[in-house]
């Protein structure tokens, strides 16, 4: 048994530089998104869609590509623009002349890593369609239905300034994604290693992949036993109803912005996104600060504000800093 118990936890250790190995040869290419990358990995080892939103520049499509190089997995990026029909996305029955009969043509979501550049550029019916492939890990041709290969994660991005010509993305599948994950401006000095690289037309980084479809299976078991203490299942609870009746917990002033709070994918996501960060600290144990940690991308995109919000300036980010100030752990 000490045995067994030994070469897990030597695999353990293993896995664990595996992950900082991805980080390192993402980061040949990638300059200062290390946040991104990161939060890109929790998406990847506890099987939840992220949504990527900040203005162009950022490196939002270039990490996720770089990050697909690094992992031995089937990758699409699929381009949404007004145009983009659902066929375009999920494939379409064609006729085969030679056989006189239709057979499937798939389209590019049957991979393993998808994506969606600029989601809300595309209309409610190739949304729907990317709905049904995210939630179902199944697609509909016809009168067959496909299951999409494991892993399946769709990573989308969103420009959030030129919402011209834009079809906002509708409540329910927001919720789907795990995290919404907001993409920040450079600091000075990664800006300065962008532009020097950048200016170097010479520049070539060639990288290395790093983990196989196996190892993420494996990975993802053992984020899955990381440990949660009852008193921070409770937490969790507590958090996500304050987002609901804010007003129970004396939170009065945010209670009056708030239309409707999260749904319980937010205590879901809040779990295991927990379990995915203490896993890349090298423990086995959540902490508190982890699930402060991914608060505010678990929770963001699932607390809908009134008007009176958007009339006084106030985000959802600053609410979920309120209630994270007030809410204590109870034992």
């Amino acid at each position: 048994m000490e045995e067994a118990g030994q070469v897990n936890q030597d695999l353990k250790r293993e896995h664990q530089q595996k992950i900082k190995n991805v980080i390192h040869e993402v980061g040949k290419v990638v300059v200062g998104q290390d946040y991104m990358v990161n939060r890109l990995l929790v998406g990847l080892f506890t099987n939840g869609h992220i949504l990527l939103e900040g203005v162009p520049g950022l490196a939002k499509t270039l990490t996720v590509n770089t990050l697909a190089e690094v992992l031995k997995l089937d990758f699409k990026r699929i381009q949404f623009t007004p145009d983009l029909l659902p066929a375009d996305l999920i494939g379409t029955m064609i006729y085969n002349q030679q056989k006189a009969e239709f057979e499937v043509k798939k389209g590019p979501i049957f991979s393993n890593l998808i994506l969606a550049d600029e989601v809300n550029r595309s209309p409610a019916k190739v949304q729907s369609a990317l709905l049904e492939a995210m939630q179902e890990k199944t697609v509909t041709i016809g009168e067959t239905t496909f299951k999409l290969d494991r892993p399946f994660l769709v990573l989308a991005t969103q420009n959030p300034v030129d919402q011209e010509g834009t079809y906002p993305l509708p409540e329910a599948q927001v919720d789907r994604f795990m995290l919404k994950v907001h993409v920040d401006y450079p600091s000075k000095e990664d800006e300065l290693e962008v532009m020097r690289r950048m200016a170097n037309m010479t520049f070539q980084s060639d990288v290395q992949t790093v983990l196989s479809k196996e190892d993420i299976f494996a990975i993802r078991d053992e984020v899955n036993q990381v440990s949660l203490s009852e008193s921070l299942e409770k937490y969790i609870i507590e958090l996500v109803f304050a987002t609901r009746n804010p007003k129970e917990y004396g939170l009065d002033q945010e209670a009056q912005y708030i239309q409707f709070g999260a749904s319980p994918r937010a205590s879901i996501n809040l779990n295991l996104a927990a379990k995915a960060v203490a896993f890349f600290d090298e423990r086995d144990y959540v902490l508190p600060e982890d699930i402060k940690e991914v608060a505010d991308d678990v929770l963001n995109h699932r607390i809908l504000l009134n008007y009176e919000a958007e009339a006084d300036g106030v985000s959802t980010h600053e609410i979920i800093k309120q209630i994270l100030n007030r809410i204590q752990i109870t034992k």
